[in-house]
């Protein structure tokens, strides 16, 4: 380790403001380097060329954290080489793939530009610099829930660096906040069972199969592209792996990891599946022709979209294959076939079906394998108008029954005098 000299620093004004000017050492791909850095001190507010005591005072409080830093020349490096070198990978390691994924891109289109732009040393962030951040990315019209994404991993970078002892002090992003006027997150969809039905009867196999599987037991994409024969048993799927880019991994949480009831009309599909692949006892149970476990990415762009998508007049699939269609006018979408709104449509179909089924919600939690109830029903339950209107119109029944043994009754609460009604009746 490399130890500081002391220095006082030098007070300069650069554009009618205060800076105080240094030297530090800095790792810069495992070479130590010295650089000169200015730090801002705050605006010139009076004529004379001595700087303020409020501006030496300020300058001297700076130069006490740099000269009393504790962390190691080796590890002052600037935060482009920390996230890319050090927090990243241990992300990658440690996290869900979906969770990488998301922080990867997070960090290279939206984080990294605004970064570099700084060229500030890891151990000088601040908080005003991860609030300037968040407002700049607040910009672009992300939903709340989107930013508080990226403030989250912002402060994981922290928290890492401060363990690893790149950094020092209060976690910049602590007292932070997202946009307030932020856009709400957009509208989830789920799949009706008049939905579900529909689709199934145009989906070819294997697509329909795996389609049931997200509709009826409520899996996941990736957990129904990990499902394996021996996971099909005693009437249930139990859920071992999630494959997520073609990486095996384990479910979600350990919630996840549990037992989904098969329901007879699934268990049909699953043993006609079965038969037609010569009746497996292992493997995937979605598999390539190499024995492989099928990408629901490449079923859902080869097989259930081009079927889903056909056109009304020709029955064929939009795109190439309807180009060289002959005697067509031309593409128009069948609309009597659901549009397509993702494999997680079909996993809120089956909680928002079993709860207008009257099940309670924390047996939908159960089977949907939620870790908290508040999940379940914030996401995962959606009410359609006809719900509504269903509601209102029991709502309406009940009040009209009420009103009707009140006006059988008098005052006293006996039934009136020349009433049709009997006791029996009214009570």
């Amino acid at each position: 380790m490399q130890r500081r000299r002391k220095q006082a620093g030098q007070i300069i004004v650069i554009n009618s403001r205060w800076y105080v000017r240094y030297y530090e050492r800095h790792n810069v791909g495992g070479v130590i380097e010295r650089h000169r850095v200015t730090h801002l001190l705050g605006p010139v507010t009076t004529r004379s060329k001595t700087p303020p005591a409020e501006i030496v005072s300020e300058a001297e409080r700076h130069m006490t954290t740099i000269n009393l830093s504790t962390i190691p020349v080796e590890q002052l490096i600037s935060l482009s080489d920390f996230m890319e070198n050090e927090f990243l990978p241990r992300a990658e390691k440690r996290l869900k793939p979906t969770t990488y994924r998301n922080y990867l891109g997070d960090w290279e289109r939206r984080l990294k530009p605004l970064v570099r732009r700084d060229r500030v040393n890891l151990k000088n962030y601040k908080t005003v610099h991860v609030q300037r951040w968040l407002d700049e990315i607040g910009q672009d019209k992300l939903s709340r829930n989107s930013l508080k994404g990226i403030k989250s991993m912002i402060s994981g970078l922290f928290k890492e660096a401060k363990r690893l002892g790149f950094y020092e002090g209060v976690n910049p992003a602590q007292d932070t906040k997202v946009r307030s006027n932020a856009p709400a997150p957009a509208l989830t969809y789920a799949y009706s069972l008049e939905e579900i039905g529909t689709m199934l009867a145009y989906l070819p196999e294997p697509a329909a199969t795996a389609f049931a599987v997200a509709a009826y037991a409520g899996l996941r994409r990736g957990e129904i592209e990990g499902l394996e024969w021996p996971d099909y048993r005693d009437g249930e799927l139990h859920i071992e792996r999630s494959i997520v880019n073609g990486k095996p991994s384990t479910p979600k949480t350990a919630m996840s990891a549990a037992a989904v009831p098969v329901i007879r009309p699934l268990a049909e599909r699953l043993e006609m599946h079965r038969l037609k692949y010569g009746n497996p006892s292992k493997g995937p149970i979605f598999a390539t022709s190499l024995g492989t476990a099928l990408s629901m990415h490449n079923l859902l762009n080869r097989t259930m979209l081009p079927a889903l998508n056909r056109c009304v007049h020709c029955r064929l699939s939009e795109g190439l294959s309807h180009l060289k269609a002959k005697d067509c006018p031309g593409y128009e979408r069948d609309q009597r076939i659901p549009e397509w709104q993702g494999f997680h449509a079909a996993r809120r179909g089956l909680g928002s079906n079993l709860y207008r089924l009257g099940v309670h919600d924390k047996v939908i939690q159960k089977i949907l394998r939620h870790s908290n109830v508040a999940t379940t029903t914030t996401y995962y339950i959606k009410s359609t108008a006809s719900d509504v209107a269903d509601a209102m119109q029991q709502f309406e029944q009940n009040v009209a029954e009420k009103l009707e043994v009140q006006n059988l009754r008098g005052s006293d609460g006996a039934v009136k005098t020349g009433s049709s009604a009997s006791g029996q009746l009214v009570n």
